[in-house]
């Protein structure tokens, strides 16, 4: 997979994709990154990227010159790409989105700033994405977690698959279980017997429980959703039952 990254701050990236899992990903080649700077492909001789918005108003807005030659040069050496741009009033990062994603050969991220680009640029742009309800300086920050967020779901690039499996979300939306380690207790605080009993039966069935209880607490439509589309097991509906249960007051 390779994913390019246009942006006016590209030593944003440079922690990012040194460190960690992502860092290792990117030595290891299973993901190819190309951070680029949107002033490279500025006309003038100081590199200008940003002009006053026609019709008046506050800000600078993001040329479409330099934005389109870039496209068009990284469409030339790699292939048109998948073009992202980050707004705050795209649609939601999500984790189904992440997963979409990371099927894609060549991902371009556009990271918006000031007061976003030339409108014009969209025609270039194949999905608007946003990572919440708030605004940020700029795009960079957005664009780090997409990337995270796809990286990790590329083929071993995590040393273990089950970690992806037991990801909140991945399983049809639901959040996941609790987890412990040693020691097993601290300052009063207890690891669940039930996983200390080594009778993995038990242990499974504990943490579908855990599960579906986070899920009903924290995320309730979810689990609204997925009884109406039939997609909880008997088990599993025997288990949020249990779970209502004992958590309806007594009269």
């Amino acid at each position: 997979m390779r994913i390019s990254v246009l942006t006016v701050l590209p030593g944003l990236f440079d922690c990012f994709l040194k460190e960690g899992i992502i860092g290792k990903a990117v030595q290891s080649e299973k993901v190819k990154v190309n951070v680029i700077n949107i002033r490279d492909y500025a006309y003038d001789k100081h590199k200008v990227v940003d002009d006053v918005p026609y019709g008046g108003g506050p800000g600078m807005v993001l040329k479409p010159e330099p934005i389109f030659r870039a496209y068009d040069d990284i469409s030339k050496k790699f292939g048109k790409p998948f073009v992202i741009l980050t707004e705050p009033w795209g649609e939601t990062f999500n984790q189904e989105m992440a997963v979409e994603l990371s099927k894609k050969e060549h991902l371009l991220i556009i990271c918006g700033r000031y007061e976003g680009v030339d409108e014009r640029v969209k025609t270039i742009v194949d999905k608007e994405v946003s990572i919440g309800d708030y605004v940020l300086t700029g795009g960079e920050l957005p664009a780090m977690v997409m990337m995270d967020a796809i990286i990790r779901l590329i083929p071993e690039v995590l040393g273990n698959k089950e970690s992806l499996k037991a990801d909140s979300f991945m399983d049809r939306g639901l959040l996941g279980y609790p987890n412990y380690t040693r020691p097993a207790e601290y300052r009063g605080l207890k690891v669940p017997e039930v996983l200390l009993s080594g009778h993995h039966k038990k242990i499974e069935e504990w943490r579908k429980r855990e599960s579906l209880k986070r899920t009903l607490k924290k995320k309730p439509q979810v689990i609204e959703n997925l009884l109406k589309e039939g997609k909880l097991t008997e088990e599993e509906k025997r288990l949020l039952e249990e779970i209502k249960k004992a958590e309806t007051p007594p009269d």
